[in-house]
């Protein structure tokens, strides 16, 4: 564990200085600052009315695409693993989903859908199909000779699920949520940034990008990063806490 926090550290101070020296050679602010640049500009930039109300706007949106997408994927994946043609039938969907860049999709979404909302259904379009893929697998691999030795047992369908199907599906389904955050908020800043709905982090950078502000650019940059981390741990924790909440609930039955 302090081997671990020490070689991130130093990747770290490694990935700031390279970002000092690169900055000191180019000697260009409207290309790219020094880092201590938008340290300071990350000290003010909090203090502003616009900085929270954009992060709530952002937050809530992207957060209701992901939990959105976590969920339809979970329930279509089980529909999928008890019927070949309902698998058969979201394919064309999912592959669509999964292959389309994220720009196209913006764009053609714009012509149904406000600005506003926009972020909160691309997230949700991203995030689906590899929740589902992820937990379709993880059902798939699963051991059915565990399952069928359960049925045998006199195990109620809950009680295989408990038991046999959620221990073995955990795994699948951190993985893809540890993918799916990162993608959601990336996703979902990207739409803001082609829509620019006012309010949103995606407009900030918008005109940072317009008006050749490099440090708020790059300041809003790192806040986005914070926000994704700080969102994958959180949701990480939650679903990691319920999956023990019910495997010990199992466990007292």
């Amino acid at each position: 564990m302090k081997k671990n926090i020490l070689y991130k550290s130093i990747a770290i101070f490694l990935a700031l200085l390279l970002w000092q020296v690169l900055a000191t050679v180019i000697n260009l602010p409207i290309l790219i600052v020094t880092p201590l640049s938008v340290i300071k500009r990350l000290a003010t930039i909090w203090r502003e009315t616009e900085f929270w109300s954009s992060i709530g706007f952002s937050l809530v949106r992207i957060l209701i695409g992901f939990g959105a997408g976590l969920v339809l994927g979970i329930l279509l994946a089980a529909l999928s693993s008890k019927s070949k043609f309902v698998e058969a039938l979201l394919w064309p969907y999912m592959a669509t989903v999964r292959s389309v860049p994220v720009a196209s999709i913006v764009v053609i979404c714009l012509i149904w859908l406000s600005g506003a909302n926009l972020s909160a259904f691309i997230s949700f379009l991203i995030v689906l199909p590899i929740i589902y893929q992820n937990v379709l697998t993880g059902i798939r691999t699963g051991d059915k000779e565990l399952e069928e030795a359960a049925m045998v047992a006199g195990a109620t369908a809950m009680q295989r699920f408990k038991y046999v199907t959620l221990p073995q599906l955990a795994p699948h389904l951190i993985s893809a949520c540890t993918v799916t955050v990162g993608m959601a908020w990336k996703a979902g800043i990207a739409a803001e940034i082609i829509g620019t709905p006012k309010g949103s982090i995606g407009q900030q950078l918008y005109l940072s990008k317009v008006y050749l502000d490099t440090d708020d650019l790059l300041a809003w940059t790192v806040v986005l990063v914070i926000l994704s981390i700080i969102c994958e741990k959180i949701i990480l924790t939650l679903i990691k806490l319920l999956i023990k909440k019910l495997s010990a609930e199992s466990g007292e039955k």
